[in-house]
Parts: structure tokens; sequence; C-alpha cells
């Protein structure tokens, strides 16, 4: 699919995560859980939690470090089939449990830092989670759809799903 294109990934378990461009410079992904927002909200916030299902891959982290505070730190640390690290980090700006987490991200690849916005909103014993990521730029955007964000990230939620089943 092009960057151009309105609808993006999409899950294959029930279609329950969509990935839409909102704007320029935003991309939307949503997903819908079968389990309690503060449940969600947990597997999301804590290391321990978030190591084992946040790598699109499906292998734990190598490390995972979560400061869970406005100004606190956060650093996901996958390790690639090839030996490689790769991290993924950033600086949470707000906390709201269980209902919305804002960060920013750091520059990675030549990628101005983005900011990722979380909502948990539950309604009948399901959450939706949606996720906003803004972009400094359309390049930006751009650039991460080219690494195919929207494709990782419905993964990972895949593994979240998969992750709430088992806790």
């Amino acid at each position: 699919m092009g960057v151009n294109d309105k609808s993006l990934a999409t899950s294959t378990e029930l279609a329950r995560t969509t990935a839409e461009l909102a704007s320029e410079r935003e991309i939307v992904i949503t997903r819908v859980f079968r389990a309690p927002r503060a449940l969600v909200f947990d597997a999301w916030t804590r290391p321990e939690r978030v190591a084992q299902w946040w790598d699109p891959s499906r292998r734990p982290l190598a490390s995972c470090h979560i400061d869970l505070r406005p100004d606190g730190v956060f650093r996901f640390v996958p390790q690639g089939a090839d030996g490689e690290k790769y991290a993924f980090a950033g600086r949470y700006r707000e906390i709201a449990p269980p209902d919305r987490l804002v960060f920013a991200t750091m520059e990675s690849s030549g990628i101005a830092p983005s900011i990722g916005t979380i909502v948990f909103e539950e309604a009948d014993g399901t959450t939706t989670l949606t996720l906003t990521i803004e972009c400094a730029s359309r390049a930006d955007r751009d650039a991460l759809l080219t690494m195919r964000v929207d494709v990782g990230t419905t993964q990972t939620l895949d593994n979240l799903a998969e992750h709430l089943k088992i806790t």
C-alpha cells in the first residue's frame, strides 16, 4: 500500500485492529480487546508484562525498562533474528491510569521524534485502545509507513491480545 492510502494494515484476527491516516502527520491505530481497561493499561505499563508481548516477532524483549511517571523514560530492546538489538525509547509526558498515556519517542533512523497518545476506553467488557502517532512532518510519517509501523504495531497488538488471554 502506498503512503497516501487512508486505510492501512488490518489485523487478521476478526479485523479488530485498524490503521488509518488521520492527517498529513498522523497515523491512528485502533484495537478492541476482550479485557477490562485496567488490565489492558496494566499490560501496557508493567515492564515484566510488556517484555512478553511487545516485539512483533513474538520474541521476549532482551530488556524492558519503564519509569512510569511524567518525564520518566521507557526503553524496549527487542533482539532481532540476526542477533542485533534495536531499541525503541521515549519519555512519558502524561500518565492518567487507566485512561491515557502520552509519550514522545526518541529520534531514530533519521526520523524526528513523534508524539504517541494512547487512549483506553471501556464498554461492555471490552477495551478499545486508540494509538495516535503524531509525526513532526509528513515526510516523517511517510518514513514510518515505509518502515511498516502499521504492520508491526498491528502484530504487536495481536500479541497483546494473546497475552491478555493467558493472564
